[in-house]
């Protein structure tokens, strides 16, 4: 009589939810029997996923260094913005005053009071 050794796929999402039980439980060989694996290949889909993560890490922290350094050119275009806004109004005061004057640059007379 042969035996037929019985081989079973499991998907990444079922060994993900399962890594992550293992970090969840006190209980490692009654989450074995629930899961009907042995321990040996729940260590082995824990260790291959952590190095997963550990490949990711490099990636995960360029990609805070780019969302920091984001965050801080848009505060300082923000300054700018508000600099320039300032500047804008302050020269169209200047505009308004240089309009308003005689433009000669001669003392403005005025008449003597009492006569």
């Amino acid at each position: 009589m042969s035996r037929q050794s019985k081989v079973r796929k499991f998907t990444e999402a079922y060994r993900e939810l399962a890594v992550r039980r293992l970090k969840e439980t006190d209980n490692v060989s009654e989450l074995c029997r629930e899961l009907g694996i042995s321990r040996q290949l729940l260590y082995q889909w824990r260790d291959k996923f952590e190095r997963r993560q550990q490949a990711l890490e490099p990636a995960k922290a360029a990609e805070r260094q780019l969302r920091e350094e984001n965050a801080a050119l848009k505060k300082a275009l923000a300054e700018k913005a508000l600099q320039l806004d300032f500047l804008k109004g302050a020269l169209q005061k200047v505009e308004a005053l240089r309009h308003g004057s005689t433009g000669s640059g001669a003392a403005v007379s005025t008449p003597k009071s009492g006569k």
